[in-house]
């Protein structure tokens, strides 16, 4: 049985791999930025992708919430430190995150039903 984010992670591969044959070089250079950005520096990948999870809920993105949570499971990062990432969110982005609080909790709440599976 499939689940919201196995379908979001099958449309996010199956729209890269059809990104890339496009083949432009601005774009191909952007992704790399951005693959590049949470790999380790002054400050651990696994720190920043709390700090992509934090960016993504205060600009309310719901797709990249799904990811950073999916990243953060797979870094290790435990319930009671990404709530604290929640928490951040609200506080800087207010009440408009609220929605999407609600979306990564169900996120979270999904992964790690993955984990026990």
């Amino acid at each position: 049985m499939t689940n919201r984010l196995d379908d979001f992670e099958a449309y996010r591969k199956k729209m890269n791999d059809r990104i890339f044959e496009i083949d432009h070089l601005g774009i191909k250079r952007f992704f790399n930025l951005d693959t590049n950005a949470y790999n380790d520096g002054a400050l651990p990948g696994r720190t920043k992708e709390l700090l992509g999870l934090t960016t993504s809920m205060v600009l309310r993105c719901n797709d990249c919430i799904d990811y950073h949570i999916l990243q953060c499971v797979k870094e290790g990062w435990s319930d009671q430190e990404l709530y604290e990432t929640f928490n951040v969110a609200l506080v800087v982005g207010g009440s408009i995150v609220i929605p999407h609080l609600r979306h990564a909790v169900e996120s979270l709440d999904l992964a790690r039903g993955r984990e026990g599976s």
